[in-house]
């Protein structure tokens, strides 16, 4: 970047830092392969662009805009100056040529998103800003800029359009299954987004404590004395493994609805893409050019999802996972696992079960049409 284009797009007060910066940087260096996936297939498509900029009169981007400019704070030198200099910190270090507004809004629940159809904003809670000190803070800012360099603004933008239209046409069976049918794809594919953002916000923050004491306070408040990481991950470790089928099928109807991962489950995942080979690599200046964005390959990027997939079920200790795992490895006795896995649905035990009563199991042994 010249040095004439670097104050044009006021990064020439970003303050000097000790962090590395990722010039010409791709968001497929930091995708979740899910993510990454797709994205690379809506933008190969002829005309998508087109299309969802045609839906800009639609969906409610300029009235959001109109609401953030006339009832919130828009950070600047004059206001949230600290803010300021993150977001154009986080913008230089990703190579964010156009700093996008940010806002901040009166909300005592902690929380950010970005964005925007034509142009991506940045919205902050007052909740958040109150919650997080400067580095926590810088690794969420950070979250947004991936967002909006990955282009994520805009499916998030449509996706509150289509949840908002599926609850005006509940009464209409057939339209609303199909709308939520949509919402809940695009659910799926915003909670790996939002892995793809913590990853940018850690490219940004440059300091993984950081970044995971900032999880920890999302999920339990300004309470750090009383928190600690490593039990905090256990926790994620724990909801994994823990319980049988039914919990299996449970997290699945409990993560429906949300458009991000469980707060643990984020952290989990963040630690580990930090001590894989990808982010050192990264870290070392080894990594894909927006340049070279147009000649990626769907087919590959597909692919890499796919494994990405399989290996989630490979590793995954969850009980659900195993049993599919054992599927595709062609274990043997499935129907008895599955049977012991749903043991105790409705209140019952089976006969194998250690927490049935003694007295039960004498009775059927001296009974001998127990069984009958």
């Amino acid at each position: 970047m010249s040095d004439e284009s670097h104050q044009q797009n006021g990064h020439e007060r970003v303050p000097s830092r000790r962090r590395r910066r990722f010039e010409g940087i791709s968001s497929r260096a930091y995708e979740h392969p899910a993510d990454r996936s797709a994205l690379v297939a809506l933008r190969k498509l002829s005309g998508f662009d087109t299309v969802f900029k045609a839906l800009s009169g639609l969906l409610p981007e300029r009235s959001l805009r109109l609401l953030f400019l006339s009832d919130s704070v828009r950070v600047s030198d004059a206001q949230f100056a600290h803010l300021n200099d993150m977001l154009r910190d986080a913008c230089y270090i990703l190579d964010l040529e156009q700093v996008p507004p940010m806002y901040v809004t009166q909300d005592p629940q902690p929380n950010a998103m970005c964005i925007g159809l034509d142009e991506p904003i940045i919205v902050v809670t007052t909740g958040l800003v109150e919650l997080l000190d400067e580095e926590e803070m810088r690794a969420v800012v950070g979250h947004e800029v991936g967002h909006a360099l990955s282009g994520h603004s805009v499916y998030r933008t449509v996706l509150l359009f289509l949840t908002n239209l599926a609850l005006r046409i509940a009464w209409i069976p057939l339209g609303n299954l199909a709308i939520m049918a949509i919402v809940t794809a695009l659910r799926e594919w915003f909670r790996k987004s939002e892995l793809s953002a913590d990853r940018a916000g850690l490219l940004v923050g440059q300091d993984l404590q950081s970044s995971m004491r900032g999880l920890m306070k999302i999920a339990g408040g300004n309470h750090l004395h009383e928190m600690n990481v490593d039990a905090f991950l256990e926790q994620a470790e724990e909801y994994e493994a823990g319980g049988d089928l039914r919990d299996s099928v449970l997290k699945i109807l409990n993560v429906l609805p949300r458009s991000h991962p469980f707060t643990t489950v984020r952290a989990a995942e963040l630690k580990k893409w930090a001590a894989s080979r990808d982010y050192q690599r990264i870290m070392d200046g080894h990594y894909p050019r927006r340049t070279e964005d147009k000649h990626t390959s769907v087919s590959d990027s597909f692919r890499e999802s796919a494994a990405s997939y399989a290996n989630e079920v490979k590793e995954s200790k969850d009980p659900l996972m195993k049993l599919v795992g054992d599927i595709a490895g062609g274990a043997g006795d499935l129907g008895g696992r599955v049977r012991r896995g749903f043991s105790g649905f409705g209140g019952g035990a089976s006969k194998d079960d250690p927490r049935r009563e003694p007295r039960d199991a004498q009775r059927d042994d001296e009974d001998p049409d127990a069984n009958a």
